[in-house]
C-alpha cells in the first residue's frame, strides 16, 4: 500500500479519539465525566449532523444514567452483533469494570477510549494519572497508550482494527487533560482510507457469531467448580496470538501513513547505557531530554515507549533493548500502596527475569499523579539517578518528599524544545474566554499557516472566576513539550489584579513581551504594579504593552468580563506570527461561525472588538529607575486564634493559593494526610477578581435585605450593630426597622466578590439602593474594612429568635461564604440559606459535582464556622453514592445518639443527675430546648468521676440535635444516583435532600440528564432533547410519607424559607428540589439575571412551586400545598430568553416549533395535574 496523504487539522486528543470512534462504531453508549465528555459530545454532535461511519450509517448514540449502565449497553450491543464503543475516565472507568471482565471473557470487539484520570483517594482530582487504567488491568481487555494527540489519532485506529481482527476488547487510553484536551496540528483519517484497512470478514464472523433468535445459543452461563478454572485456561492461546495480531495492525498503519509502531518502541542512541521505560505523555518530554543530552552532554540514553500494555509481550519488550544497557529506570503514573512496585515495573521486572541474558541495575519511579506537571529537569534527574553510584532505586519526581526523602531533585531545567518553538503563556479569569479564544487562537495559526501549535490550558480549583492559564507554543517542527510553558517569548495577563498575588512577569524570557490588561496610565503602572514586577521589566529588557480591555468592551457591548476578543487581537498585533490583516479576517470568520446561533449583535460586537484590540495597544516606557527598585522578600504570616487552621494557612494555603503548589514538600502535609481541610479557610484567600463590585446608597434602601439573600457568594451583608460599634465600623447606618435598638447597614466585602451583580438586579427599592462601581475604585477598599469591622462587631440577637421571613434571615452569619462558584451561581444561595438555618448542627453529604468543587476544592473551603466554633459537617464521596453516604452518616449519628441517651438515662437514676439528664432526654429532638438542656447536663457531669458523666463529656458533641442534609445536582438525583435516592427516601429515615436543578450535569460542561426539558440543546443533546423531563418531585411523592418541595428562590423567598424550615422539622426524609440557573442555559439577560430568570421560570408556568407535608394529612388537610399561580408569562417567552433553546429555533425552526409546543403541552398537563390534586379532599 502506497503511504496515503493525509490533512492536518488542529484539534486535541479526545476529538482526534472521537473522530476515529465513529467510523467504526454502530452504536455508542455514553456518559459524561471529566475529563472524557468531550468524546461523547462530539460523537453526538456529528451524528445529529448526519455524520456517516463505515458501513454508510449514523452511529446510535444512547446516553446511559451511569458508567456502569454504559458498560452494560455495551455488553449487551456487542452481544448482538454491534460494533460498540464508549468513553470514560477514572470512578467511571471502574464502575465499567465489572462488564469489562464479562465482555472479555466472551470475546467481543468493544473499544473503551479513555481518558486516563486520577481515582479519588483522600481527595477528589478530576486530573490525569494512570491509577484508574490501571485498576483495569486485570479484566482481560487490551490496553493500548497514546502518548500525544497525533498518536490517539493513529492508536484509535489500531485499536479498533485490532479488536476486530482478534476478538479482543481494547482499552485505549491516553493521558487525561495532558493530551485529552491538548490542542495539536496533526495529521487527521479520511474514513476511506479507515475503511480499506477494515477486516470485513472478521466483521461478518463477529456478526454471525452474534446471539440471534435465528441462530440462538445461551452466553453468560452459571458454572461449576469442576470446570470454571480449565475454560477460563482455554482463553491462554487467544491472547498469545493476540500480539502478533495487534503488532500486524500495526504494521498495516504504518505502511499505511508510514509510522513506524510497535508493542514497544525504543527511542534514543543505539548504544544507550541508562533507558527509561514509561508510556502516555511523558514520553513526549523524555524524548526532548534524551534528543538534549545525547547531543549535548555526550550522554549514551535512551527511552522505551510502551504501546500495548495489554497482553504485555516480554519477548517484544527485550527485543527493543539496546545490547548495551546497562541501567534502567521505569516510571510508573499510579501509586499503589503497600506493593512491592507499580504495575509497568512489575511487567518489566518479569520481563528482564524472562531474558537470562540480560543483567542490568533496575529503579523505579512515580511521577504525574493527578496531572502533576514532569518537567524536562524532572527526566534529567531520572538519568543522573540510574547512572549514579548509588541510585535511589524507589524514587519519585517533580515533588519535594521530606519525609520518606523518596524524591529526586530538579538541579537544572534547560530548554530543551524544538529550535524556533515560540511558547506564550495567558493569565485569564475562568468564562472571561480566554481558553476559547486561544483554542480559536492556536486554530488560526494551525490551519492557515505551516507552523506547528499546540495549546494546553491550566486551572486553578474554582468554577468560573477562577484562574486558568493557556500555554501556546507554535513552531517550524513538530512539538513535543508535555509539561508548562515556564520561559516565555510572550506573556499576557488578562486581570490586573493577578499582579499583585501571582508570579507572572518573571516567566517572560529576556526581551520579551508583556501585555497587561488595566486601564492604569503609565504613572499609574508604577503606582500599581509589585516592585519584583517592575524591576524584572526593566532588568531584563521587557517589552511592556497595555490594554484597556475592560474599557473596549464595555463600548463594544460586550460587557466588563467578555476581554477575550480584544486581548486576543492584541496577541496577533504583537506576536507578529502572520499579517495583522489575515488574522483579523480569521478572527472575525470564527466569530460568525461560533455566534451566529447567538444573534447577529452579538456577533456585530465581537467584530468591532477585534479592530478595538488591533488598535488601542499601548506601549509602556519603562523607566530606568525601575532597575534599581527594592524588592521585599517579607513572607505574609496569617493569623488565627486555632492553631490547626494558622498551620494549614501557612504551611498550604498560602502558597497553593499563589499557584505554587509544586513548591510545599511532603512535610507540610502530615498532620492534613487524611484530606482534612478546616473550615473557614476560604475567607483568608481574598481572590479580588471583580472587576465592579457593588456600593450600598442608604437612603434609598427599604432594609429588606433581599440583597444579602440572594447573592451568591455571601459577600453582601445586612449587619445589626449597637450605636458604639455602628460609630467604630465607620460607614454610614440606619435605625434598624427589625429592632429599634439596633444600627442597621448593608456592607460588601469586595475582596471576595466576584462582580456577579445579582444583589443590584433583585434590590425591590424604586431607585435602587445599591450600584455596581470599579473595583478599583477607593470607596471599595472601605467598604472592605467597614465590612470586617462590622462582620466581627455584628448582633445576632436582632432576631429574638425570629427566622421566618427573608428579612430576618439575613442578619445571621451564614456559614458558607466566598466560595469559588461562577458569579450569579444559582446554586449557592440555597446552601447559604441552609447554612444560616442549621449550619450550626447540620451534617452535609455532598455529591461528586458542581456543588462538591465550590464547596470543596483544596486548598480552601467556604464552609465555615460561628464564633462559638460551630457550622456545617461537609463530606465528599463518589457521585454515585452519595445518598448512600448520606444515610451512614444519619443512621451513624442516630445509633451513636441512642448510646448517648442510654448514658444518660442511667445518670437519670441518680440523684446529682436526675433533673438535667431528664431534660435533655425529653428535648433530645428540639433543637433549641436540646441546646440549653445540654448545656445544663455539661455543667453537672464536668468534673464527674461517673463512667456515664465522662461518656457525656467525652461526646458531648452529640448533645445537639443534628441536622442531616444531602446535597447534590440533578446530574446525581436523576440519574446516576438516583437509585440510591429511591432507597434513602423509601427508608423513612430523617434525612434532608437538597436537589440543585440546573437541568444539566452542570460540572462535567452542560450534558443532558433526566431532568433536563424537551427541546432544550444541550451536550449529548445536540439537536434537541426529544423526550421530557423526569418528574421526582412526583416520585417522591408518590410514597406518601415524603416530605417533598419545588422551590424557586428569585420567584417567591418566603415559599423558599419555608420549604427548608418545614422539611428539617419534618420526622422522616424530606426532598427540596432547587430550581438554580447556570452559566451552561446561556441567559441571555446575563447570571446577574438569576433570580429573575427563576420568576419568569414560575411566571411561565416552566417551574411550578409546591409543598407537600404529610403531617397534614394526619389534620385532615390535603398534604399538597400548591404555591405557584396560573401562568401569567407566554412558555415560549421564558425559552426565547435562553441559548439553550433559542439556538435550537435558530438552527431548526421546524424541529423547535415541534419540540417547545410539546414542552408547553407538559408544562399545562403538569399544573392542571397539581391543581387537581391540590383541591382534592383527604
Amino acid at each position: 500500500m502506497n503511504k496515503v496523504k493525509r490533512i492536518k487539522k488542529t484539534m486535541d486528543g479526545n476529538t482526534a479519539a472521537a473522530h476515529v470512534a465513529y467510523a467504526f462504531s454502530e452504536v455508542s453508549a455514553i456518559y459524561p465525566i471529566t475529563p472524557s465528555s468531550v468524546m461523547a459530545e462530539n460523537i453526538d454532535k456529528w451524528a445529529s449532523e448526519g455524520r456517516k461511519n463505515l458501513f454508510g450509517e449514523k452511529v446510535c448514540i444512547v446516553e446511559m444514567q451511569s458508567e456502569g449502565g454504559a458498560a452494560g449497553a455495551v455488553h449487551g450491543a456487542l452481544n448482538t452483533g454491534a460494533l460498540t464503543s464508549t468513553y470514560t475516565s477514572s470512578q467511571g472507568l471502574l464502575l465499567m469494570i465489572p462488564n469489562m471482565y464479562k465482555i472479555a471473557g466472551e470475546q467481543l470487539p468493544g473499544v473503551f477510549h479513555v481518558a486516563a484520570r486520577a481515582v479519588s483517594t483522600h481527595a477528589l482530582s478530576i486530573f490525569g494519572d494512570h491509577s484508574d487504567v490501571m485498576a483495569a488491568r486485570t479484566t482481560g481487555v487490551g490496553m493500548i497508550a497514546a502518548n500525544s494527540p497525533q498518536e490517539v489519532m493513529d492508536l484509535a485506529a489500531v485499536s479498533h482494527l485490532a479488536a476486530i481482527k482478534s476478538s479482543m476488547p481494547i482499552l485505549h487510553f491516553f493521558d487525561g487533560f495532558r493530551t485529552s484536551h491538548e490542542q495539536q496540528k496533526i495529521e487527521v483519517w479520511d474514513y476511506d482510507t479507515l475503511g480499506s484497512l477494515l477486516d470485513y470478514d472478521a466483521v461478518d464472523k463477529f456478526r454471525n457469531r452474534a446471539n440471534n433468535p435465528c441462530h440462538p445459543h445461551l452466553m453468560g452461563s452459571a458454572e461449576q467448580p469442576e470446570t470454571f478454572f480449565q475454560h477460563n485456561e482455554a482463553r491462554n492461546k487467544s491472547y498469545d496470538e493476540s500480539i502478533d495480531i495487534i503488532r500486524g495492525v500495526m504494521d498495516q498503519v504504518n505502511k499505511c501513513i508510514g509510522t513506524d509502531y510497535k508493542p514497544f518502541n525504543y527511542y534514543g542512541a543505539p548504544d544507550a547505557t541508562d533507558v527509561i521505560v514509561a508510556m502516555g505523555s511523558v514520553c513526549e518530554t523524555a524524548a526532548e531530554v534524551v534528543d538534549y543530552l545525547n547531543k549535548n552532554d555526550g550522554r549514551k540514553v535512551g527511552l522505551i515507549k510502551v504501546r500495548l500494555f495489554r497482553p504485555f509481550s516480554s519477548k517484544c519488550f527485550v527485543e527493543e533493548l539496546p545490547n548495551t544497557v546497562k541501567n534502567i529506570s521505569v516510571l510508573d503514573r499510579t501509586k499503589e500502596p503497600g506493593s512491592n512496585g507499580e504495575p509497568l515495573y512489575l511487567d518489566v521486572v518479569s520481563a528482564l527475569a524472562d531474558a537470562e541474558d540480560i543483567r542490568v541495575k533496575l529503579t523505579r519511579g512515580r511521577y504525574g499523579l493527578g496531572s502533576k506537571d514532569t518537567q524536562p529537569g524532572d527526566i534529567i534527574a531520572v538519568y543522573d539517578n540510574m547512572a549514579s553510584d548509588i541510585p535511589k532505586k524507589e524514587f519519585t519526581i517533580s515533588i519535594t518528599d521530606d519525609v520518606t526523602n523518596l524524591s529526586l531533585e530538579r538541579k537544572s531545567n534547560p530548554i530543551v524544545s524544538a529550535e524556533g518553538t515560540v511558547a506564550c503563556k495567558f493569565w485569564g479569569l475562568g468564562a472571561d474566554g480566554t481558553v476559547g479564544a486561544n483554542k480559536n487562537s492556536v486554530k488560526i495559526i494551525g490551519n492557515h499557516t505551516d507552523r506547528y501549535v499546540q495549546a494546553y490550558f491550566q486551572y486553578d480549583s474554582k468554577k468560573s472566576g477562577g484562574v486558568t492559564i493557556s500555554h501556546l507554543r507554535f513552531g517550524d517542527n513538530p512539538i513535543r513539550s508535555t509539561y508548562y510553558v515556564n520561559s516565555a517569548d510572550f506573556i499576557a495577563c488578562h486581570s490586573a489584579s493577578y499582579m499583585h498575588k501571582y508570579d507572572i512577569v518573571q516567566d517572560v524570557n529576556p526581551g520579551g513581551i508583556f501585555l497587561l490588561n488595566c486601564s492604569w496610565s503609565d504613572e499609574e503602572l508604577d503606582k500599581n504594579l509589585p516592585a519584583a514586577a517592575k524591576r524584572y521589566i526593566a532588568e531584563n529588557n521587557i517589552q511592556f504593552y497595555t490594554c484597556d480591555a475592560v474599557k473596549l468592551a464595555n463600548e463594544v457591548g460586550l460587557g466588563s468580563r467578555r476581554t477575550n476578543t480584544v486581548l486576543q487581537a492584541a496577541f496577533f498585533k504583537l506576536v507578529n506570527i502572520m499579517p495583522i490583516e489575515e488574522a483579523v479576517d480569521y478572527m472575525k470568520a470564527a466569530i460568525k461561525k461560533s455566534y451566529i446561533s447567538k444573534g447577529d449583535d452579538i456577533v456585530s460586537m465581537n467584530c468591532k472588538a477585534v479592530d478595538a484590540g488591533v488598535s488601542h495597544v499601548h506601549k509602556v516606557a519603562v523607566p530606568d529607575l525601575w532597575r534599581s527598585i527594592t524588592v521585599s522578600d517579607d513572607k505574609v504570616e496569617l493569623q488565627s486564634d486555632r492553631p490547626e487552621m494558622a498551620k494549614y494557612l501557612n504551611d498550604i494555603l498560602i502558597t497553593d493559593a499563589a499557584m505554587k503548589g509544586d513548591e510545599i514538600p511532603t512535610s507540610k502535609f502530615l498532620d492534613f494526610a487524611d484530606g482534612l481541610i478546616p473550615a473557614g479557610t476560604a475567607a483568608f484567600e481574598k481572590r479580588g477578581i471583580a472587576i465592579d463590585v457593588p456600593l450600598w446608597i442608604a437612603d434609598n434602601c427599604i432594609q429588606c435585605n433581599l440583597c444579602a439573600y440572594s447573592c451568591p457568594h455571601g459577600v453582601i451583608r445586612p449587619f445589626a450593630l449597637s450605636d458604639a460599634d455602628a460609630k467604630a465600623a465607620g460607614g454610614i447606618t440606619l435605625q434598624s426597622k427589625a429592632n429599634g435598638d439596633f444600627r442597621f447597614m448593608i456592607s460588601v466585602s469586595t475582596v471576595n466578590c466576584t462582580g456577579c451583580g445579582s444583589c443590584v438586579d433583585v434590590c425591590p427599592a424604586k431607585e435602587k439602593a445599591l450600584k455596581m462601581i470599579p473595583y478599583e475604585d477607593e470607596r471599595s477598599a472601605a467598604q472592605q474594612k467597614v465590612f470586617e469591622y462590622a462582620n466581627d462587631h455584628t448582633d445576632e440577637r436582632i432576631l429574638d429568635g425570629n427566622r421566618e421571613n427573608p428579612r430576618n434571615i439575613g442578619f445571621i452569619k451564614p456559614l458558607l461564604e466566598f466560595s469559588g462558584a461562577c458569579p450569579g451561581c444559582g446554586e449557592t444561595p440555597y446552601a447559604k440559606l441552609v447554612t444560616q438555618l442549621f449550619g450550626d448542627r447540620m451534617f452535609i453529604a455532598n455529591a461528586t459535582g458542581c456543588s462538591s468543587i465550590w464547596g470543596g476544592s483544596a486548598p480552601s473551603t467556604p464552609y465555615t464556622i460561628n464564633r462559638e466554633g460551630r457550622g456545617p459537617a461537609w463530606s465528599n464521596s463518589l457521585f454515585e453514592d452519595n445518598a448512600e453516604f448520606g444515610l451512614g452518616m444519619a443512621i451513624s449519628m442516630k445509633t451513636r445518639r441512642n448510646e448517648m441517651r442510654s448514658a444518660v438515662k442511667r445518670l437519670a437514676d441518680k440523684k446529682a443527675f436526675h433533673k438535667e439528664a431528664t431534660e435533655w432526654i425529653e428535648a433530645m429532638d428540639d433543637d433549641r430546648v436540646a441546646e440549653l438542656a445540654a448545656a445544663k447536663l455539661i455543667s453537672v457531669c464536668s468534673g464527674s468521676d461517673n463512667d456515664d458523666a465522662k461518656f457525656v463529656m467525652n461526646n458531648r458533641d452529640l448533645l445537639p440535635k443534628p441536622s442531616m442534609w444531602i446535597f447534590g445536582g440533578d446530574g446525581w438525583a436523576y440519574d446516576i444516583g438516583y437509585g440510591g435516592l429511591d432507597h434513602v427516601i423509601a427508608s423513612g429515615e430523617n434525612v434532608n435532600i437538597l436537589v440543585f436543578d440546573t437541568e444539566v450535569y452542570s460540572n462535567t460542561g452542560g450534558q443532558a440528564s433526566k431532568a433536563t426539558p424537551a427541546g432544550a440543546i444541550a451536550q449529548f443533546a445536540a439537536s434537541g432533547k426529544t423526550v421530557g423531563k423526569k418528574n421526582l418531585a412526583e416520585i417522591a411523592m408518590s410514597y406518601g410519607y415524603v416530605y417533598v418541595a419545588q422551590v424557586a428562590m428569585g420567584a417567591n423567598p418566603s415559599q423558599t424559607l419555608a420549604a427548608l424550615r418545614e422539611a428539617e422539622s419534618y420526622n422522616g426524609p424530606s426532598i427540596v428540589i432547587a430550581y438554580s440557573p447556570c452559566i451552561n442555559h446561556g441567559i441571555r439577560a446575563g447570571m446577574n439575571c438569576s433570580m429573575n430568570e427563576m420568576k419568569k421560570a414560575v411566571q411561565s408556568g416552566y417551574w411550578n412551586l409546591f409543598r407537600f407535608d404529610p403531617r397534614r394529612t394526619a389534620n385532615g388537610q390535603n398534604p399538597l400545598m400548591l404555591d405557584s399561580k396560573k401562568p401569567t408569562l407566554e412558555y415560549n417567552d421564558f425559552l426565547k430568553g435562553e441559548v439553550r433553546y433559542r439556538a435550537l429555533e435558530q438552527t431548526n425552526p421546524k424541529r423547535a416549533k415541534q419540540l417547545f409546543a410539546e414542552a408547553a403541552k407538559q408544562a399545562n398537563d403538569r399544573y392542571e395535574t397539581l391543581v387537581k390534586r391540590s383541591k382534592m379532599d383527604k
